[in-house]
């Protein structure tokens, strides 16, 4: 799912086309995952990704806040840089409607700067799903590159954020994540970075919202 920038010419059909694909992810059966990491409050899984030679990556644990809040923090917007610890700068680069955005941002360097900074170019969509939303994203081709950061891609990514049925004021959280980190790292340091990025999130972003 390689799209240029200006292939975003149709961003219904785009946008709907990432939807479906993450609902894909959503629907896959348990028994196709394996775990990468488990800790008392969120679980990490992963699988061999249908999109690049990486993993599909999937964690899920239970957020102490309603749908829309949990998903502010998350999605592109003012919130995100303050609390996660991964990202040091957001820009929206263009504005669709209020749900649909593309941004660039920087990640700081991992594992003692094995993996250095890298910077993305994603879409991003947000919309209603069963109960709750989902937010989904996926990078872009952008041609203006900076020579301090590696060009990451993150291939179709998303968050399904639900209340939880016997008490709404709580959400579950599950994301789907494949990045392609490119630059020369070996896959091992990938995949221990991928699963301990996926449990800092989930624990960063419930002290943000205890606070909010």
């Amino acid at each position: 799912m390689k799209i240029k920038m200006e292939g975003l010419s149709d961003i219904a059909s785009f946008s709907t086309k990432l939807q479906n694909t993450l609902i894909h992810y959503h629907s896959i059966e348990e028994d196709k995952w394996r775990v990468a990491k488990k800790m008392k409050d969120v679980t990490v899984w992963r699988k061999p990704s249908e999109e690049f030679s990486g993993y599909l990556y999937k964690a899920q644990g239970v957020m102490d806040d309603v749908v829309n809040s949990v998903i502010d923090h998350i999605r592109p917007g003012p919130w995100r840089l303050d609390w996660d610890r991964l990202m040091t700068s957001l820009d929206i680069l263009e504005h669709f409607e209020e749900n649909c955005c593309v941004m660039r941002y920087t990640t700081a360097g991992q594992l003692l700067n094995i993996i250095s900074p890298r910077e993305f170019v994603d879409f991003s969509y947000t919309v209603g799903y069963q109960e709750g939303l989902l937010s989904c994203g996926v990078s872009l081709d952008w041609s203006e590159t900076r020579p301090e950061f590696v060009r990451g891609y993150n291939h179709p990514c998303g968050w399904f954020c639900v209340p939880l049925k016997d008490n709404p004021s709580q959400s579950l959280l599950t994301g789907y994540i494949q990045t392609d980190l490119r630059g020369m790292i070996p896959q091992s340091a990938v995949d221990t970075a991928m699963a301990s990025t996926l449990t800092n999130f989930y624990g960063d972003l419930r002290k943000a919202l205890r606070k909010a």
